[in-house]
């Protein structure tokens, strides 16, 4: 990606999307970083200064409408990064409709609607979605019924967002990373009761590095699926 793009990221708060937005707020790109509320907005904001923010609950998608309405989207998106995402891991006998909620709200519909409503200027700019989903977008394990449900949906997203969108420029990449060192990951190691070693994990740098190679690729090529696993 040519010159000084403007990329809007959700889960810049840690993890992958923290390493991601470190790498192109060093590289000098505008950065609009999402947000769930005005507090987190604030440390975003301090984490990466000059950086913008757009606030909305990722878990209440019928409402990123009305809080898009209050807030001055960016003119241009070359690039839009779904990286936030929950888990909560379960029995299908366990799970409660909460919980299904939650998940697929999180992982699934409002990076529809976040998609949704910065379609035209993705498609001004011929720009990028990526979508950063999961081994278990790929294959569901006993435990992960929802999560993967929701990483499933979020497959089936991103290729008819692709296929929709192809012939006008706008490019479309599904990343799927194995156990990548991140407090998700240590949520998940609780959940599992086991307990967490960061280093047998794949380093959220080494996603951040796929994802901007996949960024960085001239117009003429498109990564559509890369699988990323741990290396050790």
């Amino acid at each position: 990606m040519a010159g000084m793009a403007t990329h809007v990221i959700t889960g810049a708060g840690s993890g992958i999307g923290a390493a991601v937005a470190r790498r192109l707020h060093e590289r000098g790109d505008d950065l609009v970083l999402h947000a769930r509320d005005a507090g987190r907005a604030k440390h975003l904001a301090t984490a990466f200064p000059g950086a913008r923010t757009l606030v909305g609950d990722l878990a209440d998608p019928d409402r990123l409408s009305w809080a898009f309405s209050h807030q001055t989207l960016p003119d241009r998106v070359d690039s839009l990064l779904h990286v936030a995402g929950v888990v909560e891991l379960g029995a299908v006998g366990d799970l409660t409709p909460k919980s299904w909620h939650h998940q697929l709200n999180v992982n699934l519909v409002a990076p529809a609607e976040l998609t949704r409503h910065l379609l035209p200027q993705l498609r001004t700019a011929r720009g990028h979605v990526i979508f950063v989903n999961s081994g278990s977008g790929l294959n569901a394990h006993a435990g992960w019924s929802a999560y993967a449900a929701s990483k499933h949906g979020l497959k089936a997203l991103a290729d008819a967002l692709r296929q929709e969108e192809h012939a006008g420029g706008v490019r479309v990449t599904s990343i799927y990373p194995g156990r990548t060192a991140s407090p998700m990951q240590a949520k998940v190691h609780r959940q599992e009761g086991r307990e967490y070693d960061a280093s047998r994990w794949i380093d959220p740098e080494s996603v951040a590095t796929t994802i901007l190679m996949a960024l960085d690729l001239p117009a003429d090529a498109e990564v559509n699926d890369l699988t990323v696993r741990p290396g050790r």
